[in-house]
């Protein structure tokens, strides 16, 4: 008997939780894991104009060079988490096709790229209280005058390293890391039952 390989996300056990999350508050706040994002690391030159014009070329989009901001286009998105850092993120089982980009991309300039997708599990955190829950556990500043749509950054949350990242629908992204993910989760979920939701 050969054993079957089952792939289970990081939070699988809280669908339901999350679920009765929102139904109690009225849509007021969910949170929900987007498991199995494809999500790549890559380290490059920014000042070599011409390896960011092929990344540019290859990705679809430019890479974001001002610090914590979000660069997208169709179904991708690059996370700008250093001066020579990003992280590129897909949907699932896209791993492999956005490595093969970067790879164009760099056309063996110095630079790496490493597969960070089994590293982290993210969290999408909506509704109208979500800045205020995230805002419980975080250092940074989550008014929207200063984190507004498009914007990322590196912090903490609680005792656990995200990375929180604002979509262009003002939906706030918690990538936490997957040994981390509990803590996060239950973390969120017993701050959500001190605000009040209604």
């Amino acid at each position: 008997m050969i054993a079957e390989a089952i792939r289970r996300s990081a939070l699988a056990d809280y669908t339901d939780r999350f679920a009765a999350l929102s139904a109690a508050t009225g849509g007021a706040l969910s949170i929900r894991e987007l498991s199995f994002a494809s999500q790549l690391n890559l380290r490059a030159d920014p000042d070599d104009g011409r390896v960011m014009q092929r990344l540019a070329s290859s990705l679809g989009f430019a890479l974001p060079i001002v610090p914590n901001m979000v660069a997208s286009a169709k179904d991708r998105r690059a996370l700008w988490l250093g001066p020579d850092e990003w992280l590129v993120v897909g949907p699932d089982g896209q791993q492999a096709a956005i490595e093969q980009e970067l790879r164009a991309g760099l056309d063996g300039a110095f630079g790496s790229i490493v597969d960070a997708s089994a590293n982290r599990t993210v969290l999408e955190v909506r509704g109208v209280k979500a800045r205020e829950l995230l805002a419980h556990g975080v250092p940074i500043d989550l008014d929207v005058r200063s984190f507004a749509p498009g914007r990322c950054a590196q912090t903490v949350l609680a005792k656990a390293q995200v990375i929180v990242e604002v979509s262009d629908e003002g939906t706030l992204r918690t990538f936490a890391r997957s040994s981390f993910a509990i803590y996060v989760a239950e973390w969120l979920l017993d701050a959500a039952a001190g605000l009040s939701l209604r």
